[in-house]
């Protein structure tokens, strides 16, 4: 396990950075990813995600020929698995990713061969997966090894926390744990915890869940507040000089591919018992309606007032600040409501150069035409707009 050949099926916003940090130690990486386009970028040494330190960092083991990318795998000592997890309108977990991603590494598979699941994952996916190739391959049953070890990195220090947070490693068995964790020596200095597949799945299952119950929390005050005629602000920072008191900040909802996923996964297989996990879940969803509603009567108040429809900026699109990133995020959602309300809306993301369902401005031209100012994202390109808009109706949904 000094130099193992890597193989990492997934190039997006968790895959790129892993592949990456892997590289830097020295270590060959074949980076697969399904898009022609992500594979011709990453072998110009260049990247197709915003996250701050990437893009050096995959120029420089691109050209160190440490990191290479193709649609295609080939043979590997480790194969990472990072591809995406959604759920069906129905809310259920669909693991058609992983399971392509899985099919896509069995021709290449060999006896000795380790293979790791971080995509975030139902309880049981890498007993699932380990049974799949074993029916695909049986002649290899009982001589790979298989382990789940979930990211668990914020956007915008993705490299940083991928090389210094805490693991949770679970192997299909102790065997397979334990090549796991002596896989991630080579690159990860926090600790690395020894489990089981099953208890590493629920992990990052119930990280993502309480934050999103915190979230909810602090959404729903919000709502509370603003019919108490209350500034949740400033009464969130008072509450929270209390010594045993910490409530997070409300915004325009939950977005991202975590948190406003993972917690479906809990509710899909233990409904009876998830009734707080399901509940932060639609109150966090209701919060995104709810910032629809208040933007419409805004805009109705305008056009009584002055007999024409206003021309609505919408401030930032991606799920968190500072970032690209528009997986499930709420003011996406609210942007494309208005829009479809018929609203004339000016949709403004400073981290995004292009979006195929409409133009983003810039923001000095939509703080100049707009006639109501809305922030969804709290970019730091925001931070003082209420500074520049005189008169104009404005709306804040975050801090």
């Amino acid at each position: 396990m000094n130099k193992p050949n890597v193989v990492m099926v997934g190039l997006g916003y968790i895959g790129l950075p892993t592949a990456a940090l892997i590289a830097s130690r020295g270590i060959n990486v074949t980076g697969v990813d399904i898009h022609q386009k992500v594979v011709d970028t990453i072998n110009k040494g260049e990247i197709h995600i915003v996250e701050p330190d990437l893009d050096g960092l995959v120029h420089h083991v691109v050209k160190q020929k440490y990191l290479c990318a193709s649609t295609q795998p080939c043979v590997a000592d480790v194969y990472l698995i990072a591809v995406p997890t959604p759920f069906r309108e129905n809310n259920q977990p669909d693991l058609s990713f992983v399971e392509s991603a899985v099919k896509a590494i069995l021709p290449t598979l060999s006896e000795g061969a380790l293979v790791i699941i971080e995509s975030t994952s139902p309880v049981g996916t890498t007993k699932k997966m380990n049974a799949l190739i074993e029916n695909m391959r049986p002649e290899l049953k009982g001589k790979f090894f298989i382990a789940y070890c979930p990211e668990r990195v914020l956007p915008g220090n993705v490299i940083h926390e991928l090389e210094h947070n805490d693991r949770a490693i679970g192997g299909i068995s102790p065997v397979s744990t334990d090549k796991a964790v002596e896989f991630y020596k080579l690159f990860v200095k926090g600790e690395l915890h020894k489990t089981n597949a099953r208890t590493a799945e629920m992990c990052k299952l119930v990280e993502n869940s309480s934050r999103d119950v915190q979230i909810a929390f602090a959404n729903e005050l919000s709502i509370i507040c603003d019919k108490a005629d209350i500034d949740v602000w400033e009464l969130i920072n008072l509450a929270n000089k209390h010594p045993r008191v910490n409530i997070l900040q409300p915004g325009t909802g939950v977005g991202g591919h975590c948190i406003a996923v993972d917690p479906w996964f809990i509710v899909s297989e233990f409904p009876e018992e998830s009734k707080m996990i399901r509940m932060a879940r639609e109150i966090n969803n209701y919060k995104s309606q709810w910032v629809i509603e208040k933007i419409k009567n805004e805009a109705l108040n305008f056009e009584l007032k002055y007999n024409r429809k206003p021309t609505i900026a919408c401030l930032g699109l991606a799920f968190k600040p500072n970032i690209d990133d528009l997986r499930e995020s709420p003011a996406l959602e609210v942007t494309e409501a208005l829009i479809a309300s018929n609203f004339c809306v000016m949709p403004v993301e400073p981290n995004v150069k292009k979006y195929d369902n409409f133009t983003i401005h810039h923001l000095d031209s939509a703080l100049e035409t707009a006639d109501i100012i809305v922030t969804l994202v709290g970019h730091d390109e925001f931070i003082d707009v209420k500074k520049k808009i005189n008169e104009k109706a404005f709306l804040s949904f975050v801090n």
